[in-house]
This record gives structure tokens, C-alpha cells and sequence, in this order.
């Protein structure tokens, strides 16, 4: 028996709709109008699609010739990747190919209206209501749909009959899931790596390092467990002294295995070490077979390494782990990457808060030092000078003014100790501890000058460097104060300017030297005219050539110039003594 073709037709007779066999057995179905056109293809098994239309009608209706397409090329559509829809101008489903049914779980669309066929999902932007704007505005629109956990990416086009109404609309839905998922998972990403150490002021005021630290692997910890779902995690931190790879955040890790030392070295420290020393991220996809792998949680069949950098210096690493077999992806890889440069950002602003609070506590006690000093050195000044010229016998007034002397002494040298405490060496940055001299440490200086702001300025850069240092405005101050400085104690510099109230700077040299064998003295002078020839005259008496400071002055000039001093008055001590 020969098989039945079955043929659809869509003609130009004006309301026809006929169904008919043919004498060679040929099935045909002919409609006139469009709509109804494709609920016969839709719905009927049909071997081919005819259109019978005039020229000059198949012009006047290009919803017609859309309808004639879609029907034509039906069996491309329906394995489309993608989802196609038609509507009409009331949103209600025409047409809409397989992947459309299969997405939304309903075989039975057409005659719907969109949303309730799609079971109501979630509209996002860019607009909001899609289909009404195409319709009104007669433009392409976009959106998102959210729908079971699924994404899909909406868009829609109007087609405008010739009279420029909109009759129907063209709608394509893209899954966008994957892609959807990865762009708001990298969003939450970031969004948490700016919560890492998001701190309100007070929060930074009452919180001390420790606390500050406590919080970040708390937030780390949050963040790699909600968004990431990673359980077993180990981060290290990179010493720059010890050179050694300091666990700062371990959980899950055994605790023996997170005591290991571990160096940053592509070879013998576990892909840890190799991640720390390349800089590249390591995907062990099964630990047995990885000769890198060092076993960090029991029974650890992969795990997933990346570095931590900031501004391209690699500061440590970030491991996690997994019991399973292949258990990160790519995926994966990339967002531990991102997630790990916002905890580097995070690290590195604790740091820089650090070093703001030990900067800030650094110039505070400076300031309640230099508010102190000068007072002190006059209370060492007014006690040197009643003790030289007391004409009394009372030695006990006499030892409670050499009490003074060492009292004020010690107030001086108790507040720069505060400040040690406060700020330990460990905490001051390095490039202010390499600018400091080693020679000068607990080195003992007498500055006189009459400018206030001289011997202000000589405290805090030699004080700076470590230096116990003392003023006097007066010569005759000067040289009370060395009579009756405490026989243990000694001054390794004295800098005078050569033109003080009382004496010029040669006559202070030969003042000092009744007193000091060879005086470590260093004289200070402005540009103008030496009238008192004070330089030339203390060379001539042996006043070394370095032994000369220009005012104004540098930080290093002074260093340099009373490091030169030191070394001399060294010298000449250990010849006396040899």
C-alpha cells in the first residue's frame, strides 16, 4: 500500500479552510489564515508545507511569510540550541520550538501566555517588562530570567506588519546558567574580599593586631566555606627574616602536617613550596600520583594550590584540599585565584593599618618627648649650676642636687624607653631602621647652641638614631654640667656653635680641654664672617678638619659628622687607656 503524503497549504482563499485527498492519494490540509496555519503544523504530521499566495498578498503580510518560514524550517528550529518562540501582541505562545518545552517542562505551550507557560519566573533588568516595551516601543528588548536555579537570557523582537503595528513578537531564550552562575559567584567573590577588612573607625581605635587578624581568618574562613564550599584550608604567610612559609589560617589540615616547615623552593616543600617559589597555581587532580604533593588532610585524594600576591611580590599561598579524586575545576582554580588576591589586598591593608598605628604612637611620643626635653635639660642646667657654685658644707643638700641631676636624667631615658615598648624595633619599618646608625646607639651628646630650635632639632634627629642627648644654651652651662656629670658616665660628642653668649667656639675648645684630655668636639657655624677666627684658631690648637657643621644642616651631615667624632674620640680613649 503506497503511504499517504500529507501536505498543508496555506492559500489565499479568503476564510478556506478544507481538507481533502488528492487522486494520487496526496492528504491536503488549506488554510488561509496564518495563525491558524501553524496550529495545524504545529500540532498535525505533515511532509510538507506549501504557500499559495499571490505576489501582492504575500507582500501585505510579512507575518504570513514569517509563519511560512518557521513552519518550512521547523525541524532545524526544534533542534536549535537555543529556545524560539512566537507570540502575538497579547504575549500568548503561536509557536515555540522543543527546547522551549523541554527548559520549562510543558509539551503543551501553544495558546499560553508566556510567563505562566515559562511557570513565572524572576524578571531582571535590563528592562523589566520585556514584551510590553517591544510592543509599545517597537524595539528589541533584553532581559534575564531566573527560574529553578537556572538562568536564562531573554531576547525580544517585534515584527511590524505594514501598517506599522506590532501583531506579533520573536523571542529568543538562551540558557545562561553556567555563565550566569560564574559572573555572580565572582561578584559575591568580590563583595566578600571587600568585607575581609571592611572596618568602621571605632572598630580600627579598639581593635588591637591580634584582633584585627582574628578577624580576617574568621571572614576567610566564612567566605571559602559559603561561596567556595572548600572545608579544608591552609594559608601561609611568607617571613621575610626566616625566609620560612608561617602558617596563618589551618582547618581541616592535620595539626603535626601544619607545623611542617615548609621553604619556598620548587623542589622538597610540597607543591606549597613550589606554588610559593614559581608563582604559578597547582590543580593536583590525585595526590597518590603526584610526586609534589606532601599529605597535609588524611586521606587527601586532591588538592588545589594558588599564590598569594599583592602589587606582583608573592607573600604566601593558599591551599585547600579534598577527599575525592578530580574534586576542583577549572572554575574552581579561577575563583580561588580571584578570592585569593582580595585576601592578599586584605593582609596587606592590615599591614598598612599596622604600620599607620605604630607610625601614629611613633610621632606621639616623640611630641610628649620634645614637649619635655628642653625643660629637662634646664632642670639639669639649674642643678649643675647650684651644685658648682653651693658655698655651703651640707652634703646632704648636696646629694639631693645630684639626685635631681640623675633623676631628670632618668625621666628622659624613661620616656624613650615607653616609646621602645610601645613600639618595639621589630614594628618600626625597615626602611626607617636601615637609615638608622648603629654607632650611634645609646651614644651620649651635649648640644649648646642659644637657638632654641637648634637643640630642639638636635633631640630629635640624634635621639632618632638612638642618642641620649643633652642642651645647654650657655658655654658656662656646658661646663657645669660635664664638671659634675656622674663619674660612670661620660659625653661621646659635644657640638657648640662658635658663637655663644658667653664664649666663642675656640675659647670653648680650651675651656673643655682643662676638663677632657681630648675633647670630642665638633664646632657648629652659620655662613656668615668669623670674626673671632674661632675655626682657624681651634684647627691650629688641633680641632680635626671634619670636626666642622654648617648650619643649616642635613639629617645625614649630622650623623656623618658626629659619627666621624665618635670614632675619633674611641680612638684616642683606647690609646690613653693602652
Amino acid at each position: 500500500m503506497t503511504p499517504v503524503t500529507k501536505t498543508l497549504v496555506l492559500t489565499s482563499a479568503a476564510s478556506c479552510s478544507d481538507a481533502s485527498t488528492t487522486p494520487h492519494g496526496e492528504h491536503v490540509v488549506a488554510v488561509s489564515e496564518p495563525l491558524e496555519f501553524l496550529q495545524h503544523f504545529m500540532h498535525g504530521s505533515f511532509d510538507r508545507v506549501v504557500a499559495d499566495l499571490p505576489p501582492a498578498q504575500a507582500k501585505a503580510s510579512p507575518a504570513g511569510h514569517l509563519l511560512i518560514n518557521l513552519a518550512c524550517t521547523h525541524s532545524i528550529l526544534d533542534r536549535a540550541p537555543d529556545g524560539i518562540a512566537v507570540l502575538d501582541k497579547n504575549s500568548r505562545i503561536v509557536w515555540a520550538n522543543q527546547r522551549v518545552s523541554e527548559w520549562f517542562e510543558n509539551p503543551n505551550l501553544a495558546g499560553m501566555g508566556f510567563y505562566d507557560a515559562l511557570g513565572k519566573p524572576e524578571i531582571h533588568g535590563p528592562d523589566i517588562h520585556p514584551l510590553i516595551t517591544a510592543i509599545n516601543k517597537k524595539v528589541i528588548t533584553r532581559a534575564m530570567l531566573a527560574k529553578n536555579d537556572r538562568y536564562f537570557r531573554l531576547q525580544v523582537a517585534p515584527i511590524l506588519e505594514n501598517s506599522g503595528d506590532v501583531e506579533h513578537l520573536i523571542v529568543t531564550i538562551a540558557d545562561s546558567t553556567e555563565t550566569t552562575k560564574q559572573r555572580l559567584k565572582m561578584q559575591a567573590l568580590h563583595e566578600a574580599e571587600l568585607a575581609l577588612t571592611s572596618l568602621t573607625t571605632q572598630e580600627i581605635f579598639d581593635m588591637d593586631v591580634e584582633s584585627r587578624i582574628e578577624l580576617l581568618k574568621y571572614n576567610i574562613l566564612k567566605h571559602t566555606r559559603d561561596l567556595l564550599n572548600f572545608d579544608v584550608i591552609e594559608i601561609r604567610l611568607l617571613d621575610s627574616k626566616t625566609g620560612l612559609l608561617v602558617p596563618l589560617l589551618s582547618e581541616g589540615i592535620d595539626s603535626e602536617v601544619s607545623k611542617r616547615d615548609l621553604y619556598p623552593r620548587a623542589e622538597g616543600n610540597g607543591v606549597t613550596g613550589f606554588v610559593v617559589a614559581t608563582g604559578h597555581s597547582y590543580l593536583c587532580e590525585d595526590t597518590r600520583n603526584d610526586p609534589l604533593y606532601l599529605d597535609g588532610l588524611v586521606g587527601a585524594k586532591s588538592s588545589l594550590t594558588v599564590p598569594l600576591k599583592f602589587n606582583n611580590k608573592i607573600i604566601g599561598s593558599f591551599n585547600v584540599e579534598s577527599p575525592d579524586v578530580n574534586a576542583f575545576t577549572d572554575s574552581d582554580l579561577e575563583f580561588l585565584e580571584s578570592f585569593a588576591r582580595g585576601v592578599a589586598a586584605s593582609l596587606n591593608t592590615l599591614e598598612l593599618l599596622d604600620a599607620q598605628r605604630t607610625t601614629a604612637t611613633h610621632q606621639s611620643i616623640e611630641k610628649i618627648h620634645g614637649a619635655v626635653v628642653i625643660n629637662i635639660d634646664q632642670i639639669l642646667m639649674d642643678a649643675a649650676l647650684v651644685i658648682e657654685n653651693y658655698i655651703g658644707h651640707d652634703m646632704e643638700v648636696t646629694k639631693r642636687l645630684q639626685r635631681v641631676l640623675k633623676n631628670a636624667r632618668e625621666i628622659k631615658t624613661n620616656i624613650q624607653k615607653v616609646g621602645e615598648n610601645m613600639v618595639p624595633a621589630d614594628d618600626i619599618p625597615q626602611t626607617i631602621v636601615s637609615r638608622q646608625s648603629s654607632l650611634l646607639k645609646g651614644k651620649r651628646i651635649l648640644m649648646i647652641d642659644a637657638d632654641e630650635q637648634v637643640r630642639t632639632v638636635a633631640h630629635q634627629f640624634l635621639e632618632r638614631q638612638g642618642c641620649i642627648v643633652e642642651t645647654a644654651e650657655f658655654g658656662f652651662e656646658a661646663i657645669s654640667m660635664i664638671k659634675n656629670l656622674d663619674p660612670e658616665l661620660s659625653y661621646d660628642a659635644i657640638i657648640a656653635d662658635i658663637r655663644l653668649a658667653d664664649v666663642s667656639g675656640f675659647e670653648m675648645l680650651m675651656k673643655l680641654r682643662e676638663l677632657l684630655k681630648k675633647p670630642p668636639l665638633v664646632l657648629m657655624t652659620g655662613f656668615g664672617y668669623d670674626v673671632k677666627h674661632s675655626i682657624v684658631n681651634a684647627r691650629k690648637a688641633g680641632l680635626r678638619p671634619e670636626a666642622v657643621l654648617y648650619k643649616p644642616f642635613r639629617l645625614d651631615q649630622l650623623v656623618e659628622t658626629v659619627e666621624l667624632t665618635i670614632k675619633a674620640h674611641q680612638a684616642n680613649t683606647a690609646d690613653s687607656v693602652g
